[in-house]
């Protein structure tokens, strides 16, 4: 018996796989991390992970999605995926939940290498999210935010039908910085012109919404 039931679970776009973080692939994602996610004069995280010295950097990340991975239940969960294209780990995506079964709401975050990037990586894999989310777990509203200045960011969320839900500021590498919430529906989601594959959801059912898959 497969006591995680995680593990079968995959999403298929045209030209990307994403699964569950597991350990083989998180030593690929942090290579890929010490390679390069932003240049060093920007920062477009809300926590500065990146900035921590480079012998820290591949224990951190892997630490980081250690802990996560650990703690999902259906109160509070963070599934990260880690993205390939042709086998090659080319960054993470991220869809996470509080107390899903009640809100149905779900957040989202990622990042790609910066030798990836450009290829419109970032939009098809938070795509395959958002219809996974939508269509398979039942969500009825997906948040995320950015940094006013991460222009890459903004323009994956109009591509796919994010509209703005307010402003804060934080501060970023000792300054006040401003981000902009957004929001999108199953009604307002730009879907791509492809339709998402997914595998093995089932056996996920309880542990992401809290509800036992139909007979």
């Amino acid at each position: 018996m497969d006591h995680w039931p995680l593990h079968d679970l995959v999403l298929r776009t045209p030209r990307l796989d994403l699964r569950p973080d597991d350990d083989e692939g998180l030593v690929e994602l942090a290579g890929l991390a010490l390679d390069g996610i932003h240049p060093p004069e920007r920062m477009p995280f809300g926590v500065e992970w990146t900035d921590v010295p480079r012998d820290r950097l591949g224990l951190n990340t892997l630490q980081h999605y250690w802990r996560e991975r650990s703690m999902l239940s259906p109160q509070r969960w963070t599934v990260n995926f880690i993205v390939r294209l042709d086998g090659r780990v080319t960054g993470v995506q991220s869809l996470g939940a509080d107390d899903f079964p009640v809100r149905r709401e779900v957040t989202s975050g990622s990042w790609v290498g910066l030798r990836h990037q450009g290829r419109g990586i970032g939009t098809e894999m938070r795509a395959a999210v958002l219809a996974f989310a939508f269509d398979h777990l039942g969500a009825v509203a997906a948040r995320s935010s950015a940094f006013d200045d991460n222009l890459a960011s903004h323009a994956v969320s109009r591509k796919l039908g994010y509209r703005p839900d307010g402003t804060f500021t934080q501060v970023r590498r000792g300054e006040s910085a401003q981000q902009t919430r957004l929001l999108v529906t199953p009604a307002t989601f730009r879907r791509p012109d492809w339709a998402l594959s997914v595998a093995g959801v089932t056996p996920c059912l309880p542990l992401l919404t809290g509800r036992q898959p139909a007979e």
